[in-house]
């Protein structure tokens, strides 16, 4: 089973945990993931062929998130030595002309998550 949405919130801090058996749990989501790009794609840059379809869109709403997750923890996450063909399919991905500036700065997500911890800080220490 693909653990990615619980382990990326510990990497970027938005909940406690051991942020390496994090990685490493991102680590294994992204490697079955690539072996789900391979199997998909049969080659061809995308998961569904010569173009970006919705399985494309579904996995690139994550790509902004693990740079965060990347800057937040100090850890790699999307690692080109790790999963090659993943973190090519990223950058093209990130290229497409339908993509554009779509996919969020990291370092606005760093920010944005700084303000969201914050704001969750202060509700949980209003409560009685």
């Amino acid at each position: 089973r693909l653990q990615l949405h619980s382990p990326l919130r510990t990497l970027r801090g938005m909940v406690g945990g051991d942020k390496a058996d994090a990685a490493e749990q991102v680590s294994a989501a992204l490697r079955q993931l690539e072996e789900a790009f391979v199997e998909c794609s049969g080659g061809k840059p995308y998961f569904g062929g010569d173009d970006v379809g919705f399985l494309d869109i579904v996995v690139g709403s994550y790509i902004g998130w693990f740079g965060a997750a990347e800057r937040i923890a100090g850890l790699p996450v999307l690692d080109e030595a790790r999963t090659p063909r993943l973190a090519a399919w990223a950058v093209r991905f990130c290229a497409h002309e339908a993509v554009g500036d779509l996919v969020p700065d990291a370092a606005r997500l760093v920010e944005f998550g700084e303000v969201l911890r914050a704001a969750l800080a202060a509700n949980a220490s209003s409560r009685p």
